[in-house]
């Protein structure tokens, strides 16, 4: 585990663009595909779909994943940094719980944040709300702009991405 718990977020452009969150929790990544991408706008409250476990090399993932594998196409970070948890809890009990309070210090995604699991009978136990906690940080005018500019595109190299945690 790392000194201070990390979370990367990762544009992902697949059959559509998407964003995955990953948060740094007992020692994987715990992920989520958050659709219309995360938000600095406490009026927003963003679908984040939770997703299999990712090792925790995968935070430093970018390139395209080959056409016929899982996810294929470009991936790049859109942002990283570490996660404050609330008096240290590192968010184990919050993860049992079913609500994540945490602090982002991140380059784009900066504050605090909640992700809390939707509960009802059309859910699957997959679902969430990742919402911006009004904060010095937020932006009620955020606009989500891309990582993917047509020369970083051009960047990227074919790369299989590390193996997703068992």
């Amino acid at each position: 585990m790392s000194a201070k718990p990390i979370f990367v977020v990762h544009e992902h452009h697949a059959s559509r663009r998407h964003f995955d969150l990953r948060l740094e929790i007992a020692g994987v990544l715990k992920s989520w595909a958050v659709p219309k991408g995360p938000s600095l706008n406490p009026a927003d409250k963003r679908l984040a779909v939770l997703v299999d476990d990712h090792l925790m090399e995968y935070a430093k993932y970018e390139g395209i994943i080959p056409a016929g594998g899982y996810g294929a196409g470009p991936v790049v970070i859109w942002d990283e940094g570490w996660i404050e948890w609330p008096e240290g809890s590192g968010g184990e009990a919050q993860w049992d719980a079913g609500s994540l309070k945490f602090v982002l210090h991140g380059t784009r995604l900066r504050g605090a944040f909640a992700l809390v699991k939707m509960k009802g009978p059309k859910t699957t136990g997959k679902e969430w709300l990742l919402m911006k906690k009004r904060d010095e940080a937020a932006d009620d005018r955020f606009s989500l702009e891309s990582a993917l500019t047509p020369d970083r595109k051009a960047s990227l190299k074919e790369r299989v991405p590390p193996c997703e945690a068992s």
